[in-house]
């Protein structure tokens, strides 16, 4: 696929479409360990080697930094990965045991840092480039193409960071793609405000193609001075490098869930106003989907943290709708020290929803030929009473935590 479908928006809708598009959502640990089992099921159907672009927003960037990093050396026999779970399953459960948020948020406390924006997303990325990836955008697959999109503060629009562009239409795209690492591109991506500070670029216009804003050289002289936040903001479900350009399209949405309840107390009206924006944003991407899903233009497969197999397929094996929505929703979408129980639950749910909806929506990616029987990887947590006592404290936020809050 060429490189000019990357980000669209500026030309409007394409009328031709091809490809594959996977899209993980953004929603901190949780949505990537969601995304996690959602991978490991759609690696075993053999369609995760037949994707085409992978876009991603906080959280879902950080498990496709750390698939892109490792996809070179894996075995692919007849299109599945081989040693998936030693290379790639493993190694991430060992990583969400980290706590990488309070480190990173507390760099704003140190004296020297007062006058140094962006400590805490450079604080980010060496968590990232330490523990996730150490490899560097041009140094990013081929195929399938990873896309990790930012929000532009300035104009208010999707920054993606790829192997073949890095920018925005709005300011421009990078002339030639930035030797940076990709675990900064990850860091931009996720650092949620307000816990994290925006990241700060270094920008000259000789770097740049004229965008659509700076063509008239109108905003030139503040292009130093652009800051990039959570690609959530903008499009949490990552959809944007892909839903006007591919013809199919996987959803693994890991996100928060509107909370219907009254607050009482300033900080949570502010998050509810936050809430109600992005809440309504998304429903409305939902609704362009499902309209172009009815007039044959595009065909698309989604699931949600939230979601039960049962809406999908009641004879299919997986949690009740009960535990789905009234405790695995709920789980915090942070990036602290999750628990074991936290990750299998979490892992399981993403590898069971996202089989049932591609049977459900997207049957024709799946091949007959191949069985592919279905195996939770955790099965000794789809003991629902063992689950949910397990994930009883798992919505709750603490401001310092560590894996020593779990061993009691």
């Amino acid at each position: 696929m060429p490189s000019d479908v990357l980000d669209d928006t500026e030309n409007g809708e394409r009328t031709e479409r091809a490809g594959l598009g996977l899209c993980l959502s953004g929603g901190g640990y949780r949505a990537a360990l969601f995304h996690l089992g959602a991978l490991s099921r759609l690696n075993e159907l053999g369609i995760l080697s037949r994707v085409d672009t992978i876009a991603s927003v906080s959280g879902g960037s950080i498990a496709s930094a750390f698939i892109a990093d490792r996809l070179a050396g894996l075995p692919l026999a007849e299109g599945v990965y081989g040693d998936w779970e030693k290379t790639v399953a493993v190694p991430f459960r060992r990583f969400a045991r980290r706590n990488i948020r309070t480190a990173s948020i507390l760099q704003i406390a140190l004296p020297w840092n007062w006058l140094r924006p962006g400590s805490q997303t450079r604080k980010l990325q060496s968590f990232y480039q330490s523990h996730v990836t150490g490899q560097t955008l041009p140094q990013l697959p081929e195929r399938p193409r990873f896309v990790f999109c930012a929000t532009d503060m300035m104009f208010g629009v999707n920054w993606v960071f790829g192997r073949d562009r890095v920018g925005d239409y709005q300011v421009g795209y990078f002339k030639q793609v930035p030797d940076w690492p990709v675990a900064r591109a990850v860091a931009a991506s996720s650092c949620f405000p307000p816990p994290f500070q925006p990241m700060h670029l270094e920008l000259t216009p000789a770097e740049l193609t004229a965008g659509k804003a700076t063509a008239k050289g109108r905003y030139a002289h503040i292009i130093s001075r652009l800051k990039l936040t959570d690609g959530g903001v903008y499009d949490n479900m990552g959809l944007e490098p892909v839903w006007k350009s591919h013809a199919d399209l996987l959803i693994s949405d890991g996100g928060g869930t509107f909370k219907f309840e009254t607050d009482d107390h300033v900080l949570d009206r502010l998050n509810k106003y936050a809430s109600i924006a992005t809440n309504q944003v998304s429903a409305l991407r939902r609704r362009w989907l499902f309209d172009r899903e009815r007039n044959g233009t595009i065909r698309f497969a989604r699931w949600h943290v939230g979601s039960a197999v049962a809406n999908y397929d009641p004879a299919a094996p997986g949690y009740s709708p009960d535990l789905a929505k009234q405790v695995i929703r709920h789980i915090r979408t942070d990036m602290d020290c999750f628990s074991h129980a936290e990750i299998a639950v979490l892992e399981n749910q993403g590898y069971l929803v996202a089989d049932a909806s591609l049977r459900k929506h997207a049957g024709h990616l799946l091949d007959p030929a191949r069985p592919a029987p279905l195996a939770a990887p955790h099965p000794a947590w789809m003991d629902e009473a063992r689950a949910s006592k397990a994930l009883a404290r798992s919505h709750k936020r603490f401001p310092i935590t560590g894996r020593y809050r779990w061993f009691h």
